[in-house]
Formats: structure tokens, C-alpha cells, sequence
């Protein structure tokens, strides 16, 4: 098995970490980046195909040099054996579209040079655009299957007798080169659904995404994946290959700024917290002011004592 992950670097919108300029807006060359929170559960997914399949897994990510450093924390969590980084300014400032164009031709030259990938797994959306195009975009470049909203690669299927004879299917069978997945549908009500796709495929996972290793080899083989991407990834620079808008060919009035046709009509300014907040120190020994905090703590208490059931 061939796997591809694509993953992005994104601002870290935590509290304290995400700088903005007197107008509200977002200063990215002072906020840290990093690796997309949605990815961890394709990441999560294409590891578990790993362990159960072996093969190779490979990242790839479409920004600035300093994403190699997202890869290498994405090599840690998925036991990467391949790095791609697409960059050059030629590829900024580009809209989805822009960026699945590249991704795939990124995809297709791993193809031509390395292997064909069986499956690549996509994140459900970003932190910094929540689109959820990408993945699905790139899949059409591809001319793929794709599976969406993904929540398992590890279908069980029942007996009528209350599936005591329960057994798991395979998720993905190599012979008759398929994958089979179950994926969440929304509406007035939420139902789960088992899909089957012929690979090459492409596998958009959803948050609720969980792997499974039911089998104690697969526990054992997952762990000494983890220790061999422990030393791997110190070096990840000599795992990591760059190709920028001239090795993947591709002509720049497509991709980047001048390949996007997304038009951005306005930006509303994310209100800034408080650069202080008020506080009242109040020494622990003094009683009379301790008493008074007491005060304010009390009412908010006062649920918690009645559940208790006493004073």
C-alpha cells in the first residue's frame, strides 16, 4: 500500500499565541504556525492503514519552506516514510482551487517517479479557511472515487443473531483493489453508512474519525512503527523532497494568486481581548478580605452544595 496525506499549516488560533495589527486583522508573520488540527485524523486514519497493510505512508503539503516543519510533526504522528513540500512564491496567496491544482499535480508526479498512491487522505476542513473544497477539489483534478465524512476503515459486520458472530471486514482488500469505509451522513437525522470505492481512491475523514487496532499484532507492529519514526524524524530534511511550479510543470497563470478565481469582497476584523484584565490582590492572611472573596465564591457554590444534599 502506497498512502499519500495531504496536511497544511494554519495560525495557531490559541489563546495568546495569534497576533493582530491595530485593525483587528490577522498578522501571520507574528502568529506561530501549525499543522492543521483537522489533519490529525486523516493522519490518524492513513497510519492505521499502515499498520495494517505496511507499505509506505507519505505527507504532502502545498506552502513556504518552514512547513517542512509541520511535516516533520506530521511524520512523527502518522510514521511518515515520505516528506513532499510544494513551494515557491509562484503557489502564494492561492484560493482552494489554486491549491488543488497543484496538490494533484504534486499527487500525479509521485505517481510518475515514485509509486502510484492507493489512497490519499485529506483533513474535513481547515482552521484558517473551513471550506472543506480542498480534499474533494483535488480529487476531482484527480479524476478519483472519494469518500467523504469518513468516521471508520474498519466495518463489522453481524449475524440476524444479534452479532454474536460479529466479524471484521477488511477495509481495505488488495486483491479486488477496493476500500470499504463508514462514513456519517447529516440531515434531520444522523445515520451511518458503509460505502465501498475502487482505488485509487480518496478519503476525506471527519472529526469523528477513530482508529482501530483490534488484533495484538497490529498493536505490537504499531508500536515499533513508532519507535523507528521516533529516530527518522530527527532527520526529516533527508526524507523531505521540494518540487516548486517548474519541476510539477505547471504554468503560473494557474495556480497561486493569478490561478484563483475565489474574489475576497471583505475581511471582518476579529475583536482584540482586552490588553489587561482588572484584578484585586488579596493576601491570604487577611482574613477580613479573604472573607470577602468567600462572598463572591458563594453564590456560584450554592448549585454544588444543593446536589450534595447538605450545607
Amino acid at each position: 500500500m502506497y498512502t499519500i496525506t495531504l496536511t497544511k499549516g494554519v495560525p495557531d488560533f490559541s489563546e495568546g499565541a495569534v497576533s493582530f495589527d491595530e485593525d483587528g486583522h490577522l498578522e501571520r508573520g507574528k502568529t506561530p504556525t501549525v499543522m492543521n488540527p483537522n489533519d490529525e485524523f486523516a493522519l490518524r486514519a492513513a497510519l492505521q492503514t499502515k499498520v495494517r497493510h505496511g507499505g509506505t505512508a507519505a505527507v504532502m503539503s502545498m506552502g513556504p519552506p518552514g512547513y517542512g516543519e509541520i511535516l516533520q510533526e506530521a511524520m512523527r504522528s502518522v510514521y511518515a516514510d515520505e516528506l513532499y513540500l510544494l513551494s515557491d512564491r509562484e503557489m502564494a496567496a492561492a484560493d482552494t482551487w489554486a491549491t488543488a491544482i497543484t496538490l494533484a499535480t504534486g499527487i500525479e508526479k509521485v505517481a510518475e517517479q515514485r509509486e502510484q498512491p492507493d489512497l490519499v487522505f485529506a483533513g474535513f476542513k481547515t482552521a484558517d479557511g473551513e471550506t472543506g473544497h480542498t480534499g474533494p477539489q483535488a480529487c476531482w483534478c484527480l479524476d478519483w472515487p472519494i469518500l467523504t465524512h469518513v468516521i471508520a476503515l474498519d466495518v463489522v459486520e453481524g449475524t440476524s443473531t444479534g452479532n454474536q458472530n460479529s466479524r471484521s471486514s477488511d477495509d481495505v482488500d488488495e486483491e479486488e483493489r477496493t476500500v470499504r469505509a463508514k462514513r456519517l451522513v447529516e440531515g434531520d437525522i444522523e445515520e451511518i453508512e458503509t460505502v465501498e470505492a475502487p482505488l485509487p481512491a480518496v478519503i476525506v475523514t471527519d472529526p469523528e474519525f477513530e482508529p482501530v487496532y483490534r488484533r495484538a499484532e497490529h498493536r505490537l507492529t504499531h508500536k515499533d512503527l513508532r519507535e523507528e519514526t521516533t529516530e527518522r524524524a530527527k532527520s526529516h530534511e533527508d526524507h523531505l523532497t521540494t518540487w516548486d511550479h517548474a519541476d510539477l510543470n505547471l504554468d503560473p497563470d494557474y495556480i497561486g494568486l493569478d490561478g484563483s478565481p475565489t474574489i475576497v469582497s471583505g475581511v471582518d476584523p476579529i475583536p482584540k481581548p482586552p490588553s489587561e484584565r482588572e484584578a484585586t490582590m488579596v493576601e491570604p492572611d487577611d482574613e477580613s478580605r479573604m472573607g470577602e472573596v468567600l462572598d463572591e465564591l458563594l453564590p456560584y457554590a450554592e448549585g454544588g452544595r444543593a446536589a450534595a444534599g447538605g450545607d
